[in-house]
């Protein structure tokens, strides 16, 4: 395995994908594009070290994220020279261990998606007898596994002892906070290459024990969804599955957060489920559609002051991502109340840029709408969002935005939804 570790071919696709990802700096400040020429003088000292046995990790560079539900997440992030060396392990590695996965594992894995998980949870409930669903939480999961259980899984499959060694060392590398190196007896840090895989490699286990029971379910990542018949089997199971978790994986179940509803109710990834003339769909769930609206009122804030070229090509940047993820909803309503809503911010935000009376009075005239009518709502008293709602509708319609390069919501949801 190590040669395959590193041949030519595996560290060139290793170096394309460190690349194409691009990513934040480590601790030593070399971002991806260094890489390539660093690499060209430094590489033989590299690999002659990755051969001895001496290569020695640099700490991960702690970074904290807000995440989407409260709270914050953290992140660490290697130096680009640990990334390519991290990408190379997955690459080889994958193919020893994805065979072996169980089927309902669909997170960080070739050919497996977001959407292929929420379309089996739908099949689970659209076949009856799936009326409650269990949310088990793991508390802080990429940051609690244990190392040495993680490596007693990986060296299952994995023979080689000068990759298993060089596995190990990344996972003692510690992490930077404030400038002080802490060293870590847990914990796979997200943002490697790396810990994807290792996350499913510890998390199989749990994987086969469901199946084992006879349980359905579905698991992306530590997100994990289990599919029963009543609301009694549901907190059985659930005492069941965190008692297996915390004495077997030695992994910490989050009580408070961990939850069982219906099945219908229960957010998978971002989408949520209804029943309709006697078939599952799919819709969005409502925190998703809050988070998309939090996250244009940053982009159309007054308080950003960028010009109106910069701040659509932000937001088309959102929409488009967005809405190619979850136009896997069946329901093309809230795409467009969104469109509806992001034109009335857009327009809020353009009658803000019209601070004084004159230049409303002009720009309105500018726009087609009689001298008298200009001059009395470029004077008026009403808050900028009730413009945005009434005349500026007329002043600044669809069209007007069409043209300024807006995409919006509608537009992208028909044409997923197509292909």
């Amino acid at each position: 395995m190590w040669e395959l570790f590193m041949a030519r071919e595996n560290l060139a696709l290793a170096l394309r994908r460190v690349e194409q990802n691009a990513g934040a700096a480590g601790i030593d400040g070399m971002s991806s594009k260094e890489l390539r020429p660093w690499l060209r003088d430094h590489w033989p000292e590299v690999r002659s070290m990755l051969d001895a046995g001496t290569y020695r990790p640099q700490p991960v560079r702690r970074v904290m994220i807000p995440k989407p539900s409260g709270g914050m997440r953290m992140l660490g992030v290697p130096t680009v020279v640990d990334r390519l060396i991290c990408q190379a392990l997955s690459q080889v590695l994958m193919p020893v261990f994805d065979p072996y996965f169980h089927p309902h594992s669909f997170g960080f894995r070739p050919g497996r998606s977001a959407h292929q998980a929420v379309e089996r949870a739908r099949q689970f409930i659209a076949d009856g007898d799936a009326g409650w669903c269990i949310e088990v939480d793991l508390d802080s999961f990429f940051d609690r596994v244990s190392h040495d259980a993680l490596m007693a899984r990986v060296a299952r499959r994995v023979k080689d002892k000068q990759v298993l060694r060089l596995i190990r060392c990344y996972l003692d590398a510690g992490v930077m906070a404030d400038g002080i190196v802490h060293v870590t007896g847990e914990g796979t840090p997200q943002g490697s290459p790396l810990s994807p895989l290792l996350s499913n490699v510890m998390l199989d286990d749990l994987d086969w024990e469901l199946d084992g029971r006879g349980h359905r379910f579905v698991r992306y990542a530590d997100d994990i969804r289990i599919y029963v018949g009543s609301e009694r089997a549901g907190q059985r199971v659930l005492q069941s599955i965190s008692g297996h978790v915390e004495q077997r994986l030695k992994l910490k179940v989050n009580h408070g957060k961990s939850t069982v509803g219906w099945s219908v109710r229960q957010p998978v990834l971002g989408f949520c489920f209804y029943r309709r003339k006697g078939e599952v769909k799919v819709r969005l769930d409502p925190k998703a559609l809050k988070r998309a609206k939090d996250r244009i009122r940053r982009l159309t804030s007054r308080t950003w002051g960028v010009s109106m070229k910069r701040r659509i090509t932000e937001i088309n940047r959102f929409t488009v991502g967005w809405t190619a993820y979850f136009s896997f909803a069946d329901t093309p309503s809230p795409f467009i109340e969104l469109d509806g809503w992001l034109r009335g911010r857009m327009r809020q935000a353009r009658w803000k840029e019209w601070q004084r009376i004159r230049t409303r009075w002009s720009r309105l005239q500018a726009l087609g709408m009689p001298d008298r009518e200009a001059r009395e709502w470029a004077m008026t008293n009403k808050g900028s969002w009730r413009a945005a709602r009434t005349f500026l509708r007329r002043a600044l319609p669809d069209a007007y935005w069409a043209e300024q390069g807006l995409t919006g919501f509608t537009d992208p949801y028909r044409r997923f939804r197509e292909s």
